[in-house]
């Protein structure tokens, strides 16, 4: 039984000394060759540049952190890192159930393809953030200290080009923006490289699912509660999704169906993680297994995360480490069993 590790990064400070931070804790680890395998040599710096200096002007700093932490050159790390003109990923899975108390989520792939980061950084020119990384600069999922929510979710390679990538997307949403409307109109206006659902959630109970493809971005409100897989739902980008989304379909049927059981934060947070569960999955040669579980209480600031297999739960206050409060926890650890 293979064990599964992710460690947990706490920073505080500029985006710069983050990014610092950040490329030390990463510098030497095999994910650095991964990606060095599966990103282009060079990228359209001028493109990148004029995109994120309008919407997450941050994020040139804190690569220039990861640039010197990394003792590579900043265009290097722009390749790297910035989740820009990224080559076509391998698909991946994910499920995210939305009510006006929560948003709880699995994440679905390889353990060969994986951050195995969690980060917790309070940067000075953006809102603190909780998430599990991906592409180091970008993220899966993950909250802010303003209780918006967010997570991506694959549907297709339809119409793929150069753009932004979901996880940097996500990463700019959760630093920039206090809530659902907000989240939805940037993403409206960013370039997509792929169709990508992203849902949405905020601490007054909003949430949203926004169906985005490189030509149109639909949005798709609820009410009291919402669920997100990874095909598209609007019929006007159903043409976009792939041959086979039976299994997504029915990991949508079975999430309605959790709704009508009332079930509190974390009784849903326990279904969710069950390896027992219909939406854990441990096909991880197939590039779809489970490998983490995020969620967040809007009403108590509270984050309960964890890792296939593991026994170790992550229980955070966001409102208490964004004062100060340092979590003690350096990593989670977990197995990953083929099923």
């Amino acid at each position: 039984m293979p064990s599964f590790n992710v460690s947990i990064v706490q920073a505080r400070g500029s985006s710069f000394q983050i990014g610092l931070k950040t490329g030390e804790n990463v510098c030497n680890t095999p994910i650095l060759k991964i990606f060095e395998s599966v990103t282009k040599e060079e990228i359209d710096l001028y493109s990148m540049k004029s995109i994120y200096s309008t919407f997450a002007p941050h994020l040139l700093e804190e690569l220039e952190g990861l640039a010197q932490g990394l003792g590579i050159s900043p265009d290097r790390a722009a390749a790297l890192f910035s989740g820009y003109d990224v080559p076509k990923t391998e698909e991946m899975g994910c499920s995210t159930l939305l009510t006006n108390e929560y948003y709880v989520r699995n994440y679905d792939f390889s353990p060969a393809l994986y951050d195995g980061i969690f980060s917790l950084i309070q940067a000075d020119e953006t809102f603190a953030t909780a998430g599990y990384n991906l592409q180091v600069l970008g993220r899966h999922d993950g909250v802010n200290e303003k209780g918006l929510v967010a997570g991506l979710h694959f549907v297709s390679h339809d119409g793929y080009g150069k753009g932004v990538s979901p996880w940097t997307a996500i990463r700019m949403v959760l630093d920039r923006y206090s809530n659902v409307d907000e989240a939805v109109a940037m993403l409206k206006e960013i370039p997509h490289s792929a169709c990508y659902n992203f849902s949405l959630g905020d601490r007054k109970g909003n949430m949203a699912e926004v169906e985005a493809s490189s030509e149109k971005v639909i949005v798709r409100y609820g009410d009291s509660a919402l669920s997100c897989v990874n095909h598209f739902q609007d019929d006007r980008l159903k043409s976009k999704n792939r041959d086979s989304i039976e299994g997504s379909v029915q990991r949508n049927e079975h999430l309605l169906r959790l709704v009508d059981k009332s079930l509190t934060h974390h009784d849903m947070f326990r279904h969710f993680k069950s390896v027992e569960s219909p939406i854990f999955f441990t096909d991880y040669e197939s590039l779809f297994g489970t490998l983490h579980t995020f969620s967040y209480s809007y009403q108590h600031s509270r984050i309960l995360t964890t890792i296939a297999r593991s026994s170790q739960i992550l229980d955070i206050n966001l409102k208490d480490w964004v004062k100060g409060e340092d979590i003690r926890e350096e990593c989670l650890s977990g197995f990953i069993v083929e099923g």
